[in-house]
């Protein structure tokens, strides 16, 4: 039977280009799963794997969530008491931490220890927001990404301040070391763009959908 990857439409995120790139990853496999997006309740709880993307500010995509009817429960469902395998991207990692500290303070799902704090440059030269290629150095015995360094894209001014060091997976730097990646269970998230990051970032998604944690 196909496995199902829903790519979840909350009205944050930009989902033509997670969408395309899903589907490139998916194609370079054997037996490719199908990918899907949807906002449905039944068929996000229903999902071998989930994909949560996000763009913009925290609190406007924690509320874009929460404004969908059961859409919540039905992620719970799957990633917490089903444990399927789960990607968030960007905003849609930052939600999975305890709060968010943009414009206020702000709660997340609370999936992952830490706050998300304005990165913080040792030096004016390192502008924010952070936009463009950087290097991800993956940490090899915590991530289904080993192996897979490169330049990604990035786009966002925020970062995850962990406070469980053994959930990170990945680091970049911008002025200073920030966290790129994180891994706990079957939980996984990306703070740069891999719909965005061309060959590198397909590679990650197509590791992610081949991931059995």
């Amino acid at each position: 039977m196909t496995r199902q990857i829903v790519l979840i439409d909350y009205g944050s995120g930009n989902l033509r280009s997670a969408e395309k790139a899903l589907r490139r990853a998916a194609d370079t496999l054997a037996g490719a799963p199908e990918i899907v997006v949807s906002d449905r309740p039944d068929c996000i709880g229903a999902a071998d794997a989930l994909v949560f993307p996000g763009v913009g500010a925290f609190s406007a995509s924690r509320g874009a969530l929460m404004a969908h009817e059961g859409l919540l429960e039905a992620i719970t469902e799957a990633a917490r008491r089903r444990a399927v395998p789960f990607l968030g991207i960007c905003v849609g990692m930052q939600l999975l931490a305890q709060r968010g500290l943009e414009f206020g303070d702000c709660a997340g799902l609370g999936w992952i220890a830490g706050d998300v704090r304005r990165l913080q440059p040792a030096s004016k030269r390192f502008k924010l927001p952070h936009m463009g290629w950087n290097d991800v150095r993956f940490i090899d015995s915590k991530t289904p990404f080993a192996g897979l360094d490169g330049d990604m894209y990035f786009t966002h001014s925020f970062a995850l301040n962990s406070g469980a060091p053994d959930d990170i997976a990945g680091w970049s730097d911008h002025g200073g070391p920030f966290v790129a990646a994180v891994v706990r269970d079957n939980l996984a998230g990306v703070q740069f763009h891999p719909e965005k990051s061309q060959g590198a970032g397909l590679a990650v998604l197509a590791a992610f959908l081949k991931w059995r944690p």
